[in-house]
């Protein structure tokens, strides 16, 4: 299986620190969010991972290369032209990169201890969501559950993680355009086409610069 992080964001939320710094390359303890995944992915058993840049994505090569540090090759795919595309967009646009069956996605601005699974069956699902407690900055969550199946309303609901396993079908009813994700996995969720699992360890959106200050006073 192969992975992807999503990193083409601009990041606003996170300026100034973002004005000369792309956000996966901001650090926790020292180390790169991106890095912290991509060394976590190898550790899993991942050995391909595709990597989506735009604004200074530059950097994000210049940082991370081709991957020989951590034992796995890195893809970028490069969305400066069309500037990025969002999500769902970027995903699609990688589609190419990623192959013809089930991959990962995470995104490049969180920080988390979930163990990637390169062996995950979807079980003919369109996706798999990993779900997450909501944190204070999103108390009304994103979606629920129905024992395994994710549903857009319900009386308990909890945070997209930016954690998934999707198979490539989910994007062929997207244009390649900028596209957000959300959209796209509420139509396929009234199908009942998605699953899903919450994760109870480890996770941080670092959407601010207080989040990541936080984030680096415990880790």
């Amino acid at each position: 299986m192969r992975a992807m992080i999503l990193a083409a964001g601009r990041g606003e939320r996170m300026r100034p620190l973002t004005d000369t710094v792309p956000k996966p390359l901001l650090e926790v303890n020292s180390k790169p969010l991106i890095a912290w995944h991509i060394e976590r992915l190898a550790k899993n058993g991942f050995k391909e991972i595709v990597i989506n840049i735009a604004y200074l994505g530059e950097k994000i090569i210049e940082s991370i290369g081709d991957g020989s540090k951590w034992g796995v090759d890195i893809f970028y795919s490069n969305e400066k032209e069309t500037g990025a595309l969002e999500s769902a967009g970027g995903i699609k646009k990688a589609l190419s990169l990623l192959g013809d069956e089930t991959f990962l996605v995470v995104n490049g601005d969180i920080f988390c201890d979930y163990e990637f699974n390169p062996s995950f069956d979807l079980l003919g699902k369109k996706a798999h969501l990993i779900l997450v407690h909501n944190p204070m900055h999103n108390k009304k969550g994103d979606f629920g559950l129905d024992k395994d199946i994710v549903i857009n309303e319900t009386k308990e609901m909890y945070t997209f993680s930016g954690i998934a396993y999707y198979h490539p079908s989910l994007f062929e009813t997207i244009k390649l355009q900028k596209s957000p994700l959300a959209p796209l996995l509420r139509f396929f969720i009234e199908k009942r086409e998605i699953s899903g699992e919450v994760f109870k360890n480890i996770w941080h959106d670092i959407g601010t610069p207080k989040r990541l200050q936080e984030v680096n006073c415990v880790y």
